[in-house]
Formats: C-alpha cells, sequence, structure tokens
C-alpha cells in the first residue's frame, strides 16, 4: 500500500495532515487585515470573505475556508445609520453585543499600537431581550500607525473576525 502525502505549496490547494491556522493577534493584524485593505482583492488562504450581517452564526462553518471548532473572516465594517459611526452588527435572527473593553495589539518589532480586538458574543432575538447563545466572536480593527484614516480614502474598511462555538452548542444547534 503505497502512501503519500500533500505538503503545503502554493500551487496545491490540500494542507498536510494536521495542519491548523492559528494566527496570534498582531499577524492578523499586520499580515492578513493591512494587506486587505490595502488590497481589496487580497484573498487569504484560510480566511473568507462574508458579510456578516446576512449570515447568522451557525451558517459560517459552511461558509468558511477551513476550521473545525473557529473560522476567520474578512468583512466590511456595515454602519448602522449612514451617516453615523455605530457598526451594525445585526443579523436576522439576532445580534452581536459587545463584552468586556476592547484589548489594543501592539507589534513585538516596535511596541507600537497596530490594532484593537474587541469580543462579541451573539444573542437571538432583539435588544433587550435578546437569549446569550455560545457563539463568541473577536473583531479585528486596525488602529495606531495603521489606523484606517492614514490609509488611502479609497481604502476600504474591512475587519476581520475570528468566530467560534462551544462544541456543546455546535452539535445540538447548527441546524437550526
Amino acid at each position: 500500500m503505497e502512501i503519500t502525502y500533500n505538503y503545503f505549496d502554493n500551487s496545491d490547494a490540500h494542507l498536510p495532515p494536521g495542519f491548523r491556522f492559528h494566527p496570534t493577534d498582531e499577524e492578523l493584524i499586520t499580515y492578513y487585515l493591512l494587506k486587505k485593505v490595502l488590497d481589496c482583492n487580497f484573498t487569504g488562504r484560510a480566511i473568507a470573505e462574508v458579510d456578516l450581517n446576512k449570515c447568522e452564526p451557525w451558517e459560517l462553518p459552511a461558509k468558511a475556508k477551513m476550521g473545525e471548532k473557529e473560522w476567520y473572516f474578512f468583512s466590511l465594517r456595515d454602519r448602522k445609520y449612514p451617516t453615523g459611526l455605530r457598526t451594525n452588527r445585526a443579523t436576522e435572527a439576532g445580534y452581536w453585543k459587545a463584552t468586556g473593553k476592547d484589548r489594543e495589539i501592539y507589534s513585538s518589532k516596535t511596541c507600537a499600537l497596530v490594532g484593537m480586538k474587541k469580543t462579541l458574543v451573539f444573542y437571538r432575538g432583539r435588544a433587550p431581550k435578546g437569549e446569550k447563545s455560545n457563539w463568541v466572536m473577536h473583531e479585528y480593527r486596525l488602529e495606531g500607525k495603521f489606523a484606517y484614516q492614514y490609509l488611502s480614502r479609497s481604502s476600504k474598511v474591512f475587519y476581520i473576525y475570528h468566530i467560534h462555538a462551544h462544541s456543546y452548542f455546535i452539535r445540538h444547534f447548527s441546524s437550526v
């Protein structure tokens, strides 16, 4: 019996057994998000692009490029009001609610602020009576010297989202 291995190769879509996409917060900001903001045609091999306001959390695993328990996505910022600054985080079935305070992400080389990380939890229904779920999302945005106001005016405001849920929730509610 002949055994073949798939090695990581830019020309080959297959990944080696055991491959996991597990970037640091800094790598998400400085490598993936910055490249996407500077070139909206940039595609990360492991990060799909979706409109998070048109997808429920339990639909996202099927839209991801890879991942079994956690998934990464690029998404354009959607404003709640056309002339306002508030971000729209509502879906048809519920909404993403921020929890805790935003965390700063610094460059390990220069110690400069490069981004921010916000944690959000999905609630089914409408505020303020929504029912908390086990779906958690981390929102990464550029900040400091990489802040959107310092980039080209033609740059679109993309964020990276890291989404996961407890395994009990995935098994029992993924078909909802």
